[in-house]
């Protein structure tokens, strides 16, 4: 009898071992998926009334909900090298968006979040839009990506779409380095990048992998698949939000079905605000004031929902403010993974976003567009804006069926202040009220300036780096 027992303790203990070296998942694996011109008020959780977004909404409510959250720049190439690098991308020499021609793109001696959780054994894989340089010479395979299947600059960048430039390409599909088709209809590309993020959790569900889904919509034109193009009853817009919110509840039934949800960090977000001159086809940054292409909070402060069971408590509400270039520094910490020895600006969010803490790791934000301008400082509640232009609608509507209006331009000529708290939809230029809230706001701005540069005062930088040029 003594024997017996001994001899199933010690295949109890064999089996224990086996079993423990088989379950090789024991880093946090990581989702992020980052959508295209998604307005603040898009979803339902952050003020929409007529759009639905119930997976989202319970995602929020599982996890932590961000209210002052900002793309780290108004438009698509310089938001997502900001946030897979970590620094803000004037600094990485990256401002506005790529176009299929450009010789510029993402430099191979910046780290990205992919190739920083690669080298910590992490399976990496991109499905959707990459927008940081062309195929042959900034391929995401190039940067730390083991697998891509998606589109390399916006879905506007072909030959159907109204404003399209003439030396725009055709819209080409890629798996990893090769184009595989044409795209003549994107109307079931959210649901392909959908099936392909789905197989690679499948494929890697006992590995630690890093998810990355940036979604080509709701950036026009807009497409829906047959089964959502007029489900909503509320526009093609509001259909294409139900099935961006539709392939995320996809995406976490994935992760359920293979039992990762305690151990996988999802987040969602927008690259930038609304594109507002789109009209019907464009989303809504709610009460916040204009949209993308612009420093005002409706250009840059975006939906943002974090869910982790193991670390962050349902229901969690957050107004501090934060921004896209936080990701990589977080994400190291929690994988321990190695950050690059490049000089980056983001902070470590993660006490913020588990309660350890209850403030922002930041004493400001920094607010650049076009051209390498400062347009902005935040600090606390309180945005001091500086001399610059901007473009707006003045009050007009945007346009119809996927034709903009054209913009105007409006010039701010002397410094502006407002408190966000009180004034969330910028009215109330405050800048004579409160002096000692400019003078500080002043200095950053000067040490802003005297580190990223600002073409507006003819200021050269002294901590920024090169863009990535091709070979040809």
């Amino acid at each position: 009898m003594r024997k017996t027992n001994t001899l199933l303790s010690l295949f109890s203990i064999l089996f224990l071992l086996l079993s423990c070296g088989n379950n090789k998942n024991t880093k946090p694996n990581i989702v992020f998926i980052l959508t295209d011109d998604l307005g603040y008020a898009d979803l339902s959780s952050y003020g929409s009334k007529f759009i639905k977004t119930p997976f989202l909404d319970n995602m929020a409510l599982d996890g932590a909900k961000l209210t002052s959250y900002y793309a780290p720049q108004a438009v698509c190439s310089a938001s997502r090298a900001a946030i897979l690098t970590g620094a803000y991308s004037n600094r990485i020499g990256i401002n506005g968006a790529f176009g299929p021609k450009s010789p510029k793109g993402i430099n191979k001696n910046e780290l990205l979040i992919s190739e920083m959780l690669k080298e910590n054994g992490y399976s990496t894989g991109i499905f959707g839009k990459w927008h940081l340089g062309s195929a042959e010479q900034f391929n995401p395979t190039m940067h730390g990506f083991d697998e891509f299947f998606g589109i390399l600059f916006s879905n506007d960048m072909w030959p159907f779409h109204p404003e399209r430039p003439e030396d725009y390409d055709d819209l080409m599909l890629y798996r990893d380095k090769k184009p595989i088709e044409t795209l003549v209809d994107q109307s079931d590309l959210t649901k392909r990048i959908t099936d392909e993020s789905i197989k690679f959790i499948n494929k890697n569900k006992d590995n630690p992998f890093f998810l990355y889904i940036p979604h080509p919509q709701p950036h026009v034109p807009l497409f829906a698949s047959q089964e959502f193009e007029g489900s909503t009853g509320k526009g093609l817009y509001a259909d294409v939000i139900s099935e961006i919110d539709f392939s995320v509840g996809r995406v976490l039934k994935a992760l359920d079905k293979n039992g990762l949800t305690d151990n996988t960090i999802v987040i969602f977000t927008s690259d930038n605000g609304p594109w507002l001159s789109y009209g019907d086809h464009a989303g809504s940054s709610g009460i916040y004031r204009e949209g993308k292409g612009t420093a005002w909070e409706g250009g840059q402060r975006v939906p943002c929902i974090v869910k982790y069971p193991k670390e962050i408590t349902k229901g969690t509400l957050i107004d501090e403010p934060l921004m896209g270039i936080d990701w990589l520094p977080t994400l190291s910490s929690i994988t321990n993974s190695k950050m690059s020895l490049n000089k980056i600006d983001g902070k470590n969010i993660w006490p913020l976003l588990t309660s350890e803490t209850t403030k922002s790791p930041h004493q400001e934000l920094y607010f650049y567009y076009k051209t390498n301008e400062l347009h902005a400082v935040r600090s606390g509640d309180w945005k001091l804006y500086f001399p610059r232009s901007y473009r707006t609608l003045n009050g007009k509507s945007g346009g119809t069926n996927g034709v903009p209006v054209k913009y105007e331009q409006n010039t701010v000529y002397k410094n502006e202040l407002y408190n966000l708290k009180s004034d969330p939809k910028e009215t109330k230029n405050v800048i004579l009220d409160f002096p000692e809230i400019v003078n500080k706001l002043e200095k950053m701005g000067e040490n802003a300036r005297y580190d990223l540069g600002d073409n507006l005062s003819g200021v050269i930088g002294t901590g920024n780096r090169e863009v990535g040029l091709s070979n040809n």
